[in-house]
């Protein structure tokens, strides 16, 4: 993949970006696991959690948010 088009890539997610719960977030993909990590705070520990019908873990400290862990994320 060129250069140009993976930064287009990430450039289309930038809106969604500025929305989220924290000022801060931090991305990191697993290739093993094929897991990514997106968290809204660091260190981030959650209290709570739930599994999404489509294989996205909410985390929770208290009743915030602090981050999503996406399962299979290279299949979507």
């Amino acid at each position: 993949m060129a250069l140009g088009m993976a930064l287009q890539d990430y450039l289309r997610i930038l809106p969604r970006i500025k929305d989220t719960p924290g000022k801060n977030v931090w991305l990191t993909y697993d290739a093993e696991a094929d897991v990514l990590y997106i968290n809204f705070s660091k260190p981030s520990f959650a209290q709570d959690s739930e599994l999404t019908d489509d294989d996205v873990i909410v985390r929770y400290a208290d009743e915030e948010v602090i981050g999503y862990t996406v399962l299979h994320a290279s299949q979507r």
